[in-house]
């Protein structure tokens, strides 16, 4: 497996050598910029609106902006004052259970992949195991291309993943919505009808079962313009009526029933049996 870095899992005493490979990659469609006219791509220019003319890449500058409109320069020597060193190794903190870690906190994943040696592999295979068996994640700290990283490490299957974390300071607060949730109501009759409409969509998550459906007609509308077809535009759909909730509530369950057949129908009545039961 091809590997973006290199270095090591400090566990306590222990050094585990690793290599952080990336986990994800989206396969989305991308577009350039055209001119209507010959279909060339059209180039960027750096222009200064002060100057009116075009700026050369020797008289950039970076600058931090403090007030609107008024700047600091950041010369490159500024950076490197405060620059980290590049990290050959993922410092753990400490260990927390998988499930108190919020998703919200997750910002990218990596596989971590073993040494080649396998005498090597023993310690990565010990931490994999122990934190299986104690439902565990390792948080730590390591720097990659210049800036300092927290993340987690979790079992995923039979390997190690590193998953980057966002830091406290980068989370958004919510307290606006949950004031607003807290102070709407809803009727006992709507909540028992919303807990029908979810037990009779419970389910297996298969991620193999979902398609991104938008970039399979846009390869599709594509191809079709590749070979010469005409594309047409659909009708706009008409806006769905508005209607009172408790029956929008009663007209999904109706349509989930209908769709699913006899199962869905017995679905809340086995969940609450079994709810009684404990």
């Amino acid at each position: 497996m091809r590997t973006i870095w290199n270095g090591s899992i400090n566990f306590g005493l222990v050094n585990i050598p690793i290599g952080l490979a990336v986990a994800q990659q989206r396969k989305d469609i991308a577009f350039r910029t055209l001119h209507r006219e010959c279909g060339t791509p059209i180039k960027q220019k750096r222009w200064c609106p002060f100057h009116e003319r075009d700026v050369e890449a020797d008289e950039l500058v970076k600058g931090w902006e403090f007030a609107k409109g008024q700047f600091v320069l950041v010369e490159e020597s500024d950076l490197e004052a405060v620059a980290l060193t590049r990290s050959q190794s993922v410092d753990i903190d400490r260990f927390v259970s998988l499930n108190d870690v919020d998703p919200i906190y997750f910002d990218r994943t990596y596989y971590l992949s073993p040494a080649d040696a396998p005498a090597q592999r023993r310690p990565y295979v010990l931490l994999l195991r122990a934190m299986q068996e104690a439902n565990m994640a390792a948080i730590g700290k390591f720097v990659l291309w210049g800036k300092e990283n927290l993340c987690l490490i979790r079992p995923l299957g039979d390997a190690l993943a590193l998953e980057t974390l966002f830091f406290a300071e980068d989370v958004r607060p919510r307290e606006e919505i949950d004031e607003a949730v807290g102070e709407t109501e809803v009727k006992d009759p709507e909540l028992e009808m919303a807990r029908q409409l979810v037990a009779s969509l419970v389910g297996e998550f298969a991620p193999e079962e979902f398609e991104n459906e938008y970039r399979r007609d846009l390869r599709a509308m594509l191809e079709a313009k590749l070979e010469g077809k005409e594309i047409s535009v659909p009708e706009p759909a008409a806006p769905a009526p508005v209607i009172d909730l408790m029956e929008a509530l009663k007209e999904s369950v109706a349509q989930v029933q209908k769709e699913k057949g006899p199962a869905a129908k017995e679905a809340p009545a086995r969940k609450g049996a079994a709810s009684g039961s404990r």
